[in-house]
């Protein structure tokens, strides 16, 4: 994903690739788990680290906000403070206890909007087609 020339990141291979190595290792010391717990979260953070400075920098912007659950992981944080003092730009997080899932958020925003809709619309009209996969690309346009 480092060298991919995108924007775009998944990480359900990586997740996939450290269960294989649990499933094919002796997981019987403390050590061995927190070795495979912290390499998976370096693998996260270098690519975190990398698409966002590619973003900044595709998008000819200076400031990046981080939102979500990820912006209370602290070597994320420490990353991109120093990517920030190199590079020049600004990087924002909110506090940690503020660092939440983004599905809850993304929730309470439907729930006010449908709330906010409901006189626009037919009781029957709440069907919607998902797209996974979907170009987010697309959205801006």
């Amino acid at each position: 994903m480092l060298h991919s020339g995108d924007l775009d990141f998944s990480f359900s291979g990586l997740k996939t690739a450290v269960v294989t190595q649990v499933k094919s290792r002796a997981m019987e010391t403390q050590k061995t788990r927190a070795d495979i717990a912290a390499e998976f979260e370096a693998a996260i953070v270098d690519v975190l680290v990398a698409k966002s400075l590619a973003a900044l920098e595709q998008c000819g912007v200076a400031h990046l906000v981080v939102a979500g659950g990820v912006g209370a992981n602290a070597r994320l944080r420490a990353r991109l403070h120093k990517a920030a003092a190199r590079e020049g730009f600004s990087v924002y997080f909110p506090p940690p206890e503020f660092c939440t899932d983004n599905g809850a958020m993304i929730a309470f925003a439907a729930a006010l909007r449908l709330a906010q809709d409901a006189g626009k619309r037919a009781a029957t009209d709440g069907m919607f087609s998902v797209r996974p996969r979907w170009n987010l690309a697309a959205l801006a346009g």
